[in-house]
């Protein structure tokens, strides 16, 4: 019996045009059938996880760099190019460059790059095939005469950039203005489509794969309805509210239209289903392995990158659509970024200084991020991806749940403390959020008060050790009864740790190891990660990232009201609209910046005269960066 891997025996060096979590990931699969791996990556990533985990590693000077790229995999001798998600994996020129070398793309073709990589042309097949498509308008046609909201995006690219609610006609030159800027800098394509936007929806995509030899078959769907901005945030495979006959519908269209289009390798056909009429309409088809292809497998058990090994490798499909036995069970997934989602959103950058990651039955991470490891504006703000699965969804959602609850990274604020209390919340729960629920609904800010009590207790022991550190295996080193300690975090805490009260809450340690707190607080155990610094104590409770500090110490990040415009997140300045000496009037925009796929209007605080203007267009700036400075109009200017 012949037993020669068809995929091995032709693919035996494969090069990972990405980085990340996702070179990660890929690598993980290669590893595991025999494959050699080969990285990329540029000066800001010379000690990234993934070119470690490589077995060859070679600098370009861009990710986007298609002949740098190219030029790799030949050095390296790769057999195959895996282009991860983003960057240049739904580019068609970097398809026909990797063909025209002798390379096998673990992707489509080019020309089927050209037919769906763009909304508007895939929208041409879905016609064709006879898949409904979202009502749209002419984007030179007379915006006095659409139905408004519409949609304004890019016919390029993905992710939710380049994309505007317009709701009325009013708005509508500045949100295309605003929208092609976006796409032309995020894609080198301004081109845009004027669609129906439909209000309370549900996006729903199904999971295709076709290989070489005729066959295309449905992996289920997904529900990626939680999301913010167009930007996924949550993700669960089946869709919740998806019942048989809808199921069937949907991934009937999905396979006619990557029949139509002649679709090898693995893609995802989007959808939008309006809650109010019941009927969906074909959105994109995204020509790649999508950020939440985890869900996928964990419902089918198939490893989504071996197939699309196979296919590269000019091998069937390892199963036909009648092999597959059904769901299997419910998984969920949780985009983890760096942004601080209860401030504004705004994305973050630094240092972290602990990260732990959680794990167990039911739990799986994918991730690129650990202790001590720079995260910069230049790159995708998505960190990692953890994932529950379970035997139902309400099993799976308290899994993500605990998995979030165990998910630390401090040094750095990220969202998994939203993420935690989205996924802990009812609407969460009962299925009841779309498409625009989060852009419409605010979650609280988790309390500090748990969190400050956790930092004034091991502050306390910290102030009274006589030797050892707090964290270490063995656990904290107790001395005597010791007296009542004060600590000044962000207000004064009197800890007494022989009555056991932190401000007069009973409190009982029961243990304390490598930088792990667990306490029972006024009867309930409560357990966190906690990072004591010299200047700061950092709380990681229930995924949420708390910095718990004196007034004093945060005075150089705090806006003091003197017309002084600061960065309020590290990125690139993309405007300047007013000059030294120009009047302005409070709120007039002073310039606009960017960074990890948000805009962010600069502007004056009061009426007054601009200073200074020391932003500069194109500039790299970090955050609390001096921008513009505004000058208050005299006292009792403009009296008659």
């Amino acid at each position: 019996m012949d037993t020669t891997d068809p995929v091995t025996t032709v693919i035996r060096t494969v090069l990972v045009a990405n980085r990340g979590e996702i070179a990660l990931r890929v690598f993980r699969t290669c590893r595991r059938l025999g494959i050699d791996t080969v990285a990329v990556f540029t000066d800001l990533d010379v000690e990234a996880p993934h070119v470690k985990a490589a077995d060859r590693a070679l600098r370009v000077e861009s990710y986007l760099d298609i002949d740098a790229v190219v030029a790799a995999a030949l050095e390296a001798g790769a057999d195959a190019i895996h282009p991860g998600y983003g960057f240049l994996s739904e580019r068609s020129e970097f398809a026909r460059a990797v063909e025209a070398a002798g390379v096998r793309l673990v992707g489509p073709t080019a020309e089927v790059m050209d037919r769906m990589g763009r909304k508007d042309h895939a929208r041409a097949v879905a016609v064709g095939a006879g898949v409904p498509v979202v009502p749209s308008y002419d984007v030179d046609g007379d915006p006095e005469t659409f139905a408004y909201p519409v949609l304004v995006k890019a016919a390029a690219g993905g992710g939710g950039k380049g994309m505007r609610i317009v709701r009325s006609a009013d708005e509508f030159a500045a949100a295309t203005a605003a929208a092609a800027r976006e796409a032309r800098s995020a894609f080198g394509d301004d081109t845009l489509l004027i669609e129906k936007y439909v209000e309370s929806g549900r996006h729903l995509e199904v999971q295709v794969i076709g290989d070489t030899h005729g066959q295309v078959i449905h992996l289920f769907e997904r529900d990626c309805s939680t999301q913010r901005r167009h930007q996924k945030v949550l993700e669960e495979a089946p869709g919740p509210t998806v019942d048989p006959a809808l199921r069937h519908r949907l991934t009937a269209a999905a396979v006619a239209l990557a029949q139509a289009a002649g679709y090898t390798n693995a893609g995802t056909v989007e959808f939008l289903l309006d809650s109010a009429t019941g009927d969906f309409y074909f959105l994109e088809m995204n020509t790649r392995l999508q950020v939440e292809h985890p869900v996928t497998e964990a419902i089918t058990g198939l490893d989504l990158v071996e197939e699309q090994l196979r296919i590269a490798a000019g091998a069937p499909l390892s199963l036909r659509q009648d092999d597959l036995m059904g769901i299997r069970g419910h998984a969920i997934e949780a985009r983890v970024y760096a942004e601080d989602s209860f401030g504004g959103f705004l994305p973050q950058a630094g240092t972290t200084s602990l990260v732990r990651w959680p794990s167990g039955e039911g739990v799986r991470v994918d991730q690129a991020l650990g202790s001590n490891q720079v995260v910069s504006t230049s790159y995708d703000p998505m960190l990692g991806k953890v994932i529950a699965h379970g035997p139902d969804r309400e099993t799976a959602r308290q899994a993500l749940v605990r998995a979030l609850d165990d998910t630390a990274i401090l040094g750095l604020t990220t969202n998994a403390g939203f993420l935690r209390a989205l996924v802990a919340s009812d609407e969460f729960r009962d299925a009841a959020i779309d498409t625009a629920w989060l852009d419409h609904h605010e979650l609280p800010a988790p309390s500090p008060d748990l969190p400050r009590i956790m930092a004034a207790w091991v502050s306390a022991m910290l102030a009274t050790l006589d030797s050892g550190h707090p964290f270490q295996r063995d656990g904290f080193r107790l001395g005597g009864p010791p007296a009542p300690v004060v600590v000044e975090l962000d207000r004064d805490v009197v800890v007494d740790r022989h009555l056991g009260t932190v401000d007069g809450t009973p409190v009982q340690m029961v243990s304390a190891e490598d930088h792990v707190l667990e306490l029972v607080v006024d009867g309930h155990t409560e357990r966190a990660v906690v990072n004591v610094q010299p200047d700061i104590v950092e709380v990681s409770y229930r995924g949420q990232r708390h910095v718990l500090t004196g007034p004093d110490r945060l005075a150089d990040h705090v806006a003091v009201g003197d017309g002084t415009v600061v960065a309020p997140m590290p990125g690139t300045v993309l405007e300047v609209r007013v000059a030294a000496g120009e009047r302005v009037e409070a709120g007039h925009v002073l310039g606009m910046m960017e960074a990890m796929k948000m805009e962010l209007s600069l502007k004056a605080p009061f009426a007054g005269t601009v200073a200074s203007a020391e932003a500069v267009v194109g500039a790299q700036v970090a955050l609390g960066a001096t921008l513009f400075v505004v000058e208050p109009d005299d006292e009792g200017a403009g009296d008659g």
